[in-house]
């Protein structure tokens, strides 16, 4: 169905998050912007966290090997399709022999390409998300690479064709602003750093991954050496270290952490994280845990008008 030529820096297999295992040890994985995902498989009548393609950076090339719908959405700059500009957040309708190009974003960092019926993929502790540390899920526990080839679940094609609502197509830019909280360590930071972190426009180092993203800045000041007992840790936990410069915690986070957790980003904007790349600015924006359960139900009433379901 799709021949890999060219991969990008790092391009895979994502669908659902791993859920039920943490106490194990094992973290969810899964999209790291999982609204995009979500906004890309409703495209071509997929469930929303039916198996797609992540592609960081782009730089991807692809041939396609039967006819097929397929639709990409996220960090996108130039999309051809046979040689031809098409546009992201529309389905499209491949043919066997077409070649699919997508080139590097100017801002943003991920691109979801899904397609009918979603990919075939490999499903450890009940999701065929890729986790690269351990080798778990998607094509192989791994990050695609020249040559290899993929397939649909089924060869059944969506017939319409359909377009992403201009409301709800995201916007990206070199500017980030997160709904946080704070969290159980809070009260460990000095007061002048407390008040600080909420007012700083941290800048996203180099460390801006799957598993996190180093917000630098002028460092906080944290009681005691910035150490304690591991304590339960999730995408979205910021936590501090001893050098001051916090970490925001994405979706390929550890489940267990040694440093304070000094805030969460809330729920309805934890999907902004796959999109931050290093240099990008990041302003935290207080909320109170109310304030955050109920602006992430009105995001949540939104999408669902379009996905037809909430997202998990």
């Amino acid at each position: 169905m799709l021949h890999i030529l060219t991969p990008g820096l790092q391009t895979s297999l994502q669908g659902t998050p791993r859920t039920g295992y943490r106490a194990f040890g094992i973290p969810y994985a899964g999209p790291a912007d999982e609204v995009s995902m979500a906004l890309a498989n409703r495209l071509v009548g997929n469930a929303p966290t039916a198996t797609c393609l992540e592609i960081t950076y782009g730089g991807f090339e692809a041939e396609l090997e039967a006819t097929c719908t397929l639709a990409i959405t996220g960090a996108v700059g130039e999309i051809l399709l046979n040689g031809t500009p098409v546009h992201a957040h529309q389905t499209l309708h491949g043919r066997a022999g077409d070649k699919l190009t997508l080139s590097p974003p100017q801002f943003g960092a991920r691109a979801y390409l899904a397609i009918a019926s979603g990919f075939q993929a490999q499903s450890h502790f009940g999701s065929t998300s890729t986790y690269l540390p351990a080798q778990l899920g998607g094509h192989e526990g791994r990050a695609l690479r020249t040559g290899d080839r993929l397939t649909a679940l089924s060869t059944g094609q969506a017939t319409a064709t359909l377009s992403t609502p201009e409301d709800l197509i995201p916007v990206f830019s070199d500017a980030f602003a997160l709904r946080t909280c704070e969290s159980a360590e809070t009260h460990l930071l000095a007061p002048r750093s407390r008040d600080q972190l909420f007012n700083t426009n941290f800048v996203a180092g180099r460390q801006a991954t799957r598993m996190g993203i180093e917000l630098t800045g002028p460092p906080l000041e944290i009681s005691g050496d910035g150490l304690m007992k591991s304590a339960p840790v999730f995408p979205g936990t910021i936590q501090c270290p001893q050098s001051g410069i916090p970490i925001a915690l994405s979706c390929d986070a550890q489940t267990t952490g040694g440093y304070p957790r000094i805030a969460s980003i809330a729920r309805c904007d934890r999907h902004q994280l796959g999109q931050i790349r290093p240099g990008n600015s990041v302003l935290l924006l207080r909320r109170t845990p109310d304030e955050a359960v109920r602006e992430g139900l009105e995001k949540q009433t939104l999408l669902k008008k379009w996905l037809g379901s909430a997202l998990p």
